[in-house]
């Protein structure tokens, strides 16, 4: 491990500060309410969306007080946004109410042929078929679907235990994570590494897709069943006659989303859609929802801090990752994707030289298993506990109980790409 910078060292430590934050969010909301006084500040040190950046915040300050106002500056240029920003975008276009209505009526199809009955199939297929749709309209855009979906649907109708929301939550991260790499370009952490180690399509299918969908399969049907009772007797909400969407209008609803996800690398573009998709929605509010405009400023920020942070843990990844062997970095990856974010290793690990194939599939294997273990684990992650947590008990998902509830769905995911 190469000798760290003095900036290094206080990146390093205010990300492992940030992380600590996270996990006890709960904390600084119960603070709030002992000290009204201070309750503003305590109620935003209390959002977890609001960590990473707050924290990111702290060490441009450091880097401006030591280095200079002009090395905040490259250091901030040196940085890649476009992740946080195509997140923001994404989550509001998926969100409006025409995307939402054909998402709807396309799980209500596919639940039909499901011999269960429809509350269970509708929740089977919010968790298996959606997060598969990741692969090809991007994690984030189905995390974005399946949590609105499961908001609307089950955690709306206040009757869900407190045992199966976080069993669902679980599920859904875990699923999402894994359900993206059955193609090359819509998983983060595969496509850092899909254009420089040559995995095509074919590859991702053979290597990866099949596993994944297997294992997607599997958790939505076990959560399913060992929820069985609770879920077959459920009233779903929304199920109401609700007022349709012109067809027109549901048809360039899709067409900016199918433009943002084909131009989600290029800013220039998807920003461009995004400001017509808002000029449309403004035009015909008669059918329009509230756009998610705060949750997605709220995640983006999230992952922008993400990034700023990140930049200053290479020095101990890079090298701590270099030394193992394929097993190792497939556990390592897993654990460490807990406490980073996945795309980050994958990247991370791109820049060793002289990989085999094997320690390249155990790395991005293990990045991707472990993607649902915590809200900073995979970049969707944070859309989806944005979207869901509202329905919580004190409007906070718990960290521990997050962690808890995806372990099993891991270990699913774990036996399919090490053990089949």
């Amino acid at each position: 491990m190469t000798e760290a910078t003095p900036a290094q060292i206080v990146g390093a430590v205010l990300f492992a500060v940030a992380l600590v934050h996270t996990f006890s969010a709960k904390f600084f909301e119960k603070l709030a309410h002992r000290h009204p006084a201070h309750s503003g500040v305590l109620h935003m040190l209390g959002e977890v969306e609001i960590v990473f950046g707050f924290w990111a915040m702290v060490l441009v300050a450091f880097i401006a007080i030591v280095g200079g106002p002009h090395r905040a500056l490259e250091y901030l240029d040196s940085r890649n946004f476009t992740e946080p920003m195509f997140v923001f975008v994404i989550m509001v276009v998926a969100a409006s109410r025409p995307i939402l209505r054909f998402a709807q009526g396309s799980v209500a199809l596919a639940s039909r042929a499901m011999p269960m009955p429809r509350p269970m199939a509708t929740y089977f297929v919010a968790l298996s078929l959606v997060p598969l749709l990741g692969s090809f309209i991007t994690e984030p855009a189905a995390m974005t679907l399946a949590a609105l979906l499961l908001r609307d649907r089950y955690y709306a109708t206040g009757m869900l235990s407190t045992r199966l929301k976080y069993a669902t939550i679980g599920v859904l991260f875990v699923n999402v994570s894994i359900g993206g790499t059955l193609t090359p370009y819509a998983a983060p952490p595969v496509l850092m590494v899909a254009g420089k180690w040559d995995w095509d399509l074919w590859f991702m299918l053979t290597h990866f897709g099949w596993r994944s969908a297997l294992a997607v399969v599997v958790n939505a049907l076990g959560v399913t069943l060992l929820f069985a009772r609770e879920l077959r007797n459920l009233k779903l909400a929304g199920d109401e006659k609700v007022e349709g969407v012109p067809l027109p209008l549901m048809l360039v609803h899709l067409a900016c989303l199918v433009g943002v996800v084909l131009g989600a690398h290029h800013p220039v573009v998807f920003v461009g859609l995004f400001l017509f998709f808002m000029g449309i929605a403004s035009a015909y509010p008669r059918w329009q929802d509230r756009l998610i405009l705060r949750e997605g400023l709220l995640v983006a920020f999230f992952l922008a801090g993400l990034v700023v942070l990140g930049g200053y843990q290479q020095w101990w990844l890079q090298p701590l990752l270099s030394s193992m062997s394929p097993t190792a970095v497939y556990y390592g990856a897993t654990a460490l994707t807990a406490i980073t974010d996945n795309a980050a290793l994958t990247y991370l690990g791109s820049l060793v030289g002289g990989l085999t194939d094997e320690f390249k599939y155990a790395l991005v294997a293990g990045a991707v298993t472990g993607g649902g273990l915590t809200v900073i684990a995979n970049a969707p992650n944070p859309a989806g506990y944005s979207i869901l947590k509202s329905r919580f008990e004190d409007e906070e998902i718990s960290a521990l109980g997050l962690l808890a509830s995806a372990a099993v769905p891991t270990l699913v995911a774990i036996a399919a790409f090490r053990l089949i």
